[in-house]
């Protein structure tokens, strides 16, 4: 078990980049994606490098430990304008040797076509959004590629880069354990390092809530989704993918470094519209809509949106929250070090739930069991304790 979570100043941090745009919406998803018919290259370059100075800034002499670009449809991006970020990221600080550089990607033959450049421009690692191995499922969906493409621009993603994981949505409307069980099985086939898989949920404001609530759309219920996560997880430890975190499975040491430094409440700095940030007790939160996120840059040299000081308390419930998602779980001496006294624990919830095994206490460290992952979202609200009760 890896239990080092003690923080300093010293430590890399991390820096996540988001490009917006998509060639069409989702219907699952709730992410700050756009479409738009034409996208200035030039001047989209230009706004993210000076958004990238601001947080340099922010951050002076600084290690950093990892790249994301999310979005959206990173894949998308020139590869001249990645290559440009990973440069001005390395002349604004220290890169760590073992520096991680991750890009989503769809995996349609046009994006595969640009892996090669995308690996010349200091990408290392691949997230591959190919969602489903079933081209019903895939449609539904809504994805614009069908299994084959999947699977070639898997096949391109393996040669072009170090480091692979991809994606994929299961408990689907009808789907059973044999066909999930059988579709996990194929995934882990192909070889890669790391795999994220999410149980489909409906989100408000998306095309599928609409559908959900007009009956069209049955997601599996509690006991059959329920069945279908501790399959996976199962079937993933087996082969030699745990779950590290609630969705994600990798081999020892090919965990995401950069999605590790957010559940292990390091510092992060978010570019890009829509953007979140952690950096030195301060919450940054980066204008959403893309034009409206240009516009603040043009005028303020960077696209922020709000950036405020976090309490501690309000800072010691977040690395809370987040790091009881990781198999490992959470220091409560450095969640009380955040807190500046008291980890905000309910220890009599903590003594109930550990009776239940639901979640293991031993000395400072505080984890969720196996069967306690399940219940993760009942379990979080009857731990965590509200400023109001701790005074």
């Amino acid at each position: 078990m890896n239990r080092s979570q003690t923080r300093s100043p010293d430590e890399p941090f991390a820096l996540y980049v988001h490009w917006p745009f998509c060639v069409s919406k989702c219907p699952y998803c709730d992410f700050n994606s756009h479409v738009r018919a034409a996208v200035d290259q030039a001047a989209w370059r230009a706004a993210l490098l000076a958004d990238l100075r601001h947080e340099a800034a922010m951050l002076p002499g600084r290690t950093l430990g990892s790249i994301f670009f999310g979005g959206g449809t990173p894949s998308l991006m020139p590869p001249e304008t990645v290559a440009a970020i990973i440069d001005a990221a390395a002349g604004h600080w220290r890169m760590a040797g073992d520096v991680e550089i991750t890009l989503e990607a769809n995996p349609s033959s046009v994006e595969a076509a640009r892996f090669a450049d995308l690996a010349g421009a200091g990408v290392n690692r691949v997230s591959l959004g190919l969602q489903s191995l079933d081209d019903d499922a895939l449609r539904f969906l809504g994805r614009a590629h069908g299994v084959g493409e999947g699977l070639a621009a898997l096949a391109t993603a393996q040669t072009a880069f170090a480091r692979v994981s991809f994606d994929l949505i299961y408990a689907l409307p009808g789907q059973t354990l044999a066909a999930w069980e059988a579709e996990l099985a194929r995934a882990l086939s192909f070889g890669t390092e790391h795999l994220s898989l999410y149980q489909l949920t409906i989100e408000p404001g998306t095309r599928f809530a609409t559908e959900a609530a007009a009956g069209r759309i049955t997601i599996p219920d509690g006991d059959a989704a329920a069945d279908l996560f501790e399959a996976t997880r199962a079937t993933t430890a087996a082969a030699g993918l745990p779950a590290y975190e609630t969705s994600n499975h990798a081999r020892s040491g090919a965990e995401s470094r950069h999605n590790l430094t957010y559940w292990r409440y390091g510092d992060y700095a978010g570019v890009g519209p829509g953007a979140h940030g952690r950096r030195l007790g301060m919450a940054t939160v980066r204008h959403r809509k893309p034009e409206n996120w240009l516009a603040a840059v043009d005028r303020n040299g960077h696209g922020l949106a709000t950036e405020d000081s976090l309490t501690p308390h309000d800072r010691a419930t977040e690395a809370l929250l987040m790091g009881l998602r990781l198999r490992d779980g959470v220091d409560l001496t450095r969640i009380a070090r955040l807190a500046g006294g008291a980890a905000p624990v309910d220890a009599a919830a903590v003594a109930r739930l550990a009776t239940l095994g639901l979640i293991v206490r031993e000395g400072d460290w505080l984890r969720v069991t196996e069967a306690g992952a399940l219940l993760l979202d009942a379990i979080l609200p009857e731990i965590v304790m509200s400023a109001e009760v701790l005074v």
